[in-house]
């Protein structure tokens, strides 16, 4: 980010060159079986945050590397966190009408079709670093990393614990121990791929990790609070689902206030890695602390 680039104009940047790089990943709604990618693009097309994106394009060009070299892993980063909600959506996990504003992939194209596509997102998630640009050693640990972010000690695993913890007694440990694997992993993992591309050091790929298991319990956090406080309009999906499936959540642990407080700790703790690292301007310490202040 250039010193003149304001953060709503990187976000802006960020989500307009992984889209382009999202387009040309997907297969055409014409292509057989169109039933199956109308589903997918329904889904990755849908809005959000593009977040995990900016991360990965924030710290390659911080660390002096190129856009291009990050599109990859931003794009398989996006695919993998849009088929976990396409997933999570359908009535066998959280069973909800609505997400980013208009109604699930599920309810659009039926629930065999919605938990295909997640698949095939899922799986066009892990080709994309593996035949598009840098290649070599920078596309195999791009692969590495989102598969442990993905998998049984990542987010499939957090949505587990999640699914397991509903209607029993919250405590920070197990709320910890779910927002670590469920969102935490996935924004750590989103940082580090960003590292990569920018040929960074091992030990500096280590501290973006760190910074953001910080990150994203800050940012899983807020989420559980706004679930709380704000109304459909503004979360683009339906409030209040964690309160009423009994979920763990850190408000329901410690209440609104503390959780915040909470939040607000956690991003001086990511934003004191990232310098660690090397990252101490751009627009990563700036997002870091939208991480904890979002409304939405």
């Amino acid at each position: 980010m250039e010193s003149t680039e304001t953060l709503p104009r990187f976000l802006e940047r960020a989500r307009s060159w992984v889209e382009k790089g999202l387009e040309r990943a997907l297969p055409g709604e014409d292509e057989t079986p169109s039933s199956l990618h109308k589903a997918m693009r329904y889904a990755v097309f849908g809005g959000g945050k593009r977040l995990r994106p900016a991360l990965a394009l924030g710290v390659c060009e911080s660390l002096g590397g190129r856009a291009e070299d990050a599109l990859a892993g931003a794009v398989a980063f996006e695919l993998v966190h849009t088929y976990s909600l396409v997933h999570d959506d359908l009535p066998s996990m959280d069973d909800d009408d609505l997400r980013r504003g208009r109604p699930t992939c599920h309810k659009v194209f039926g629930e065999a079709l919605a938990l295909l596509a997640g698949d095939a997102l899922l799986t066009l998630a892990f080709l994309v670093p593996a035949e598009w640009p840098p290649g070599g050693r920078r596309a195999l640990e791009t692969v590495r990393i989102l598969a442990r972010a993905a998998g049984s000690l990542g987010m499939a695993g957090g949505q587990v614990l999640d699914l397991e913890g509903e209607g029993l007694e919250p405590d920070l440990e197990s709320v910890r121990a779910i927002h670590l694997r469920k969102t935490a992993a996935m924004i750590a993992g989103a940082l580090q791929a960003g590292g990569v591309a920018a040929g960074a050091a091992e030990d500096q790929v280590e501290l973006l990790g760190r910074a953001g298991i910080s990150l994203g319990l800050a940012f899983q956090i807020q989420d559980d609070v706004l679930d709380e406080t704000a109304d459909s309009a503004t979360l683009g999906k339906t409030p209040g689902k964690d309160r009423k499936s009994g979920k763990r959540t850190w408000p329901a642990a410690v209440g609104l206030e503390a959780s915040r407080e909470r939040a607000r700790e956690l991003v001086r703790e990511g934003l004191a890695l990232l310098g660690e690292a090397g990252i101490r301007k751009g627009p990563l310490p700036e997002i870091a602390r939208f991480l904890a202040d979002r409304k939405k």
